[in-house]
């Protein structure tokens, strides 16, 4: 009898698990949705808003109500063809960013990687006090170094160029010790094997190392990526007119990216068109989305020791 009291009372609680993990996990996902829901709504309604006519627009801001929804008969390019057309040079503003966002990481990757591998790897007198003093700039405000930025770079002729957007942002402390420490965790006899099997330094690094770290790599990317395309106060303090160089050549070129571009076209001509900006904000967007959704899956794996055993 005490036996099926156990075995009805095993059962009784098993049930009330099960019952109790349904219970937490309905909860869970639906404050999870609850949660993407209330971050997707500033882009749904951008897009929405994108493909309505300023008319419409007005009509439902003037009713005083907020639709979430596209009438077809509300449906209209009108938005786009103000964004890329007339005196709004959004075209150029994507092109100047693009070039700038490519350029800039792409430097970033190669100094880190190098700097990393140093700090790493190979040994020299003096690393851990300069790797010490480099780690003592991340606590000085970027802010601090705007002006002495903003002379050299005006000194050195390269206000409104390439150069001075590109190069500013070429060297990352906290992405170099970010890349050191998931070098660190790569086992030392697998270097010491390289190098009994004749691989010099970059062999062993473009070979060995690099493969291994692509998932931290990728996330420098498009951390160094976002932080390029949405720069705003560098670009408005050293690039907000004509490129010199490409001037001298009889092409009028704006330097603005799309960060400051905007705002200035915020601040004249579509000061109170709301769908206009609307749309321009969404076209800024867009591409750091994708390219979020495209590499998302290097942001996951983190930094852990992919394909090393032992």
């Amino acid at each position: 009898m005490a036996e099926h009291e156990v075995y009805f009372a095993s059962e009784r609680q098993l049930r009330i698990y099960k019952a109790r993990k349904i219970i937490t996990q309905v909860l869970l996902y639906g404050f999870l949705t609850l949660v993407g829901l209330f971050i997707l709504f500033p882009f749904w309604y951008m897009l929405i808003t994108s493909f309505k006519s300023t008319a419409a627009f007005e009509q439902e801001e003037l009713s005083g109500k907020l639709v979430f929804y596209l009438h077809s008969k509300n449906f209209s390019f009108e938005q786009f063809q103000k964004v890329f057309s007339g005196n709004f040079s959004f075209g150029t503003f994507y092109l100047n960013t693009v070039i700038v966002a490519v350029c800039s990481t792409a430097f970033t990757v190669v100094t880190s990687v190098l700097a990393a591998f140093a700090f790493a790897r190979v040994n020299f007198k003096g690393k851990d006090l300069l790797f010490t003093v480099l780690l003592g700039t991340m606590m000085v405000p970027g802010e601090m170094m705007m002006m002495t930025n903003y002379q050299t770079t005006v000194q050195l002729g390269w206000q409104n160029t390439f150069a001075a957007l590109i190069l500013v942002h070429g060297v990352s402390v906290f992405y170099i010790f970010y890349l050191r420490q998931t070098f660190q965790q790569i086992p030392n006899e697998l270097f010491l094997a390289a190098k009994v099997d004749g691989y010099g330094h970059f062999q062993y690094l473009w070979k060995c190392m690099i493969p291994i770290a692509m998932p931290t790599i990728v996330t420098i990317m498009i951390l160094s990526l976002m932080g390029a395309w949405n720069a705003y106060i560098w670009p408005t303090l050293i690039a907000s007119g004509k490129n010199p160089v490409l001037k001298s050549m009889g092409i009028d070129h704006s330097m603005r990216l799309v960060s400051n571009g905007l705002m200035d076209q915020f601040a004249g001509e579509f000061t109170n068109d709301t769908p206009a900006r609307i749309t321009g904000s969404l076209f800024a967007t867009v591409p750091l989305f994708v390219f979020f959704l495209i590499f998302r899956k290097y942001i996951m794996r983190g930094v852990s020791r992919s394909g090393i055993k032992g």
